[in-house]
């Protein structure tokens, strides 16, 4: 973290994670997914790890008592936090008032579902990176709504259940490569950014976590949207033991049609889902029969 970012805010211990939490009358709930960070150096970690840039206008998603917002605001021009709890996003304000005020004008908070929110929904300028501690329960589709409804978003880092980090890092051939993987591709590179141990939350979450780090690029140029090729991966992975031209039989209406849309792709009709990159996907829903 930069000089500016460090001497910008006091973050949140252990102690005043509690403290907060008893002052709010809190008790962190599993359907919400939280489980609050309260170890500064993990905090550090996130924001060094995410290359923020001092022009970064972040989106964060599900902040809770501030942990990681008070770190943000030191690395980018404006922080949008997006929190479900109304009474987590009451307070997030003031305790960045109280504890970084050199930088509280750069924070907007916005009480809303992160799975249903809209570009238009948000204040200020729009995000340009994407940092949050997402909860486990929706971090695959919240990662995914927000790439598709925020296409100024060009990177990011996010904290999620280890093995959920594993599935959308995931490239063709691997045995937990999925269709949370070849969605994650359409939008962006991914990777495995390091793992967080599950002693840096409370409560104490009965997994481990793990960093992903995405960088966008250009959706593959076949000629099929995203609903499209987002189709036949479906169908691909309802039956990822069978061949794609079994597999795929519904979806093109027969398994000869099938056959003939795989060898108009390029794809070998007797290959399995999980051998086919997001490219070769997208290959497959311009070839798919009328």
């Amino acid at each position: 973290m930069s000089e500016r970012a460090s001497a910008g805010a006091r973050l949140l211990g252990p102690a005043d994670v509690r403290r907060l939490a008893s002052e709010l009358g809190v008790r962190p709930t599993k359907k919400l997914g939280q489980n609050f960070v309260h170890d500064p150096n993990t905090v550090r970690r996130i924001v060094s790890a995410a290359g923020l840039r001092d022009d970064d206008v972040v989106l964060e998603v599900g902040p809770g008592l501030g942990s990681l917002t008070l770190a943000l605001l030191g690395s980018a021009r404006y922080v949008t936090a997006v929190e479900l709890d109304d009474v987590l996003a009451s307070r997030l304000p003031a305790t960045v008032a109280e504890r970084a005020p050199a930088v509280a004008s750069r924070l907007s908070v916005v009480a809303a579902d992160a799975l249903r929110v809209r570009a238009d929904e948000l204040p200020g300028p729009p995000p340009t990176a994407l940092v949050a501690n997402l909860p486990y329960n929706v971090a695959v589709p919240v990662l995914l709504h927000l790439l598709a409804e925020l296409p100024s978003v060009a990177h990011g880092l996010v904290m999620v259940q280890s093995e959920v980090a594993d599935r959308l890092a995931a490239a063709p051939g691997s045995r937990v490569y999925g269709v949370p993987s070849v969605k994650a591709a359409w939008y962006a590179s991914v990777r495995r950014a390091g793992p967080v141990p599950r002693t840096v939350f409370w409560p104490v979450p009965n997994v481990d976590s793990g960093l992903v780090s995405f960088a966008r690029r250009p959706p593959p140029a076949a000629g099929a949207s995203r609903e499209e090729t987002f189709a036949v991966v479906a169908a691909a992975f309802a039956q990822r033991r069978k061949t794609l031209r079994t597999a795929l039989a519904s979806w093109a209406g027969s398994a000869p049609a099938a056959e003939a849309a795989l060898r108009a792709a390029g794809v070998d009709p007797s290959a399995r889902g999980e051998q086919l990159d997001v490219t070769a996907f997208a290959r497959l829903a311009a070839a798919r029969p009328s």
